[in-house]
């Protein structure tokens, strides 16, 4: 067994493991492939060992990637900040959104999703820590979020996610809670990477998103 191949199979066991730890059992842990600075061989080979599930940061360089990769049944998350310039792309290249952080961007990614396809699954980037240099939404602007997405037939409302300052675990729970508090709590709760994800597992995640515990260390 390759190295990839072995951490990708580790992953997945150490995934279930936690799922199955955890108060109620498992429950289904959606597990996306980080690949921002990967290359096409990268995701060709994880994709070959089963994985669906592809995470990307920056809109240019998944737009560069993605038509090389048509020939594959990858569902595609975009997880890095939205600038408002870039919900037209955004909205037409990918399957899943996890950094929705303000009303206007639910408001542009719903009027640009082309009614045709499938809705576009929206999350919402909670800043659990309260750091003015992070993205995401204050948690008392996320019902005005949530109220927005439900404007649009285009979107599907899927739940919350964070990216917490390394070693604040405690965040998982906050968000578990904040999510817990809404009027009508949503199903996903995309947080943990690959230093922490058996944490937030434990404290409810469905989604994880882990990329150098799957690829290795990036090119810089």
């Amino acid at each position: 067994m390759g190295n990839r191949e072995s951490a990708y199979h580790g992953i997945r066991e150490r995934i279930e493991a936690a799922g199955a730890d955890r108060p109620g059992g498992s429950g289904e842990v959606k597990l996306v492939a980080v690949s921002k600075r990967q290359p096409i061989e990268a995701i060709r080979a994880l994709a070959d060992l089963g994985q669906r599930d592809f995470g990307e940061n920056y809109l240019q360089e998944a737009i560069d990637k993605q038509p090389e990769l048509t020939d594959l049944p990858l569902t595609w998350h975009f997880i890095g900040p939205i600038q408002s310039n870039k919900t037209r792309a955004i909205a037409a290249q990918f399957d899943w959104v996890h950094s929705v952080d303000r009303a206007k961007i639910a408001r542009r990614l719903g009027e640009q999703r082309d009614p045709a396809m499938e809705p576009l699954n929206v999350l919402i980037q909670v800043n659990v820590d309260g750091e003015q240099s992070k993205s995401g939404a204050e948690p008392a602007d996320v019902p005005g979020i949530v109220a927005a997405c439900a404007e649009y037939p285009t979107l599907r409302l899927r739940g919350l996610m964070c990216i917490p300052r390394p070693g604040n675990v405690a965040a998982f729970g906050q968000l578990a809670a904040l999510n817990a508090s809404l009027a009508e709590p949503l199903p996903d709760l995309s947080m943990g990477m690959s230093g922490d994800f058996e944490a937030a597992i434990a404290a409810g995640a469905t989604i994880v998103r882990v990329g150098t515990a799957l690829f290795g260390a990036r090119d810089s």
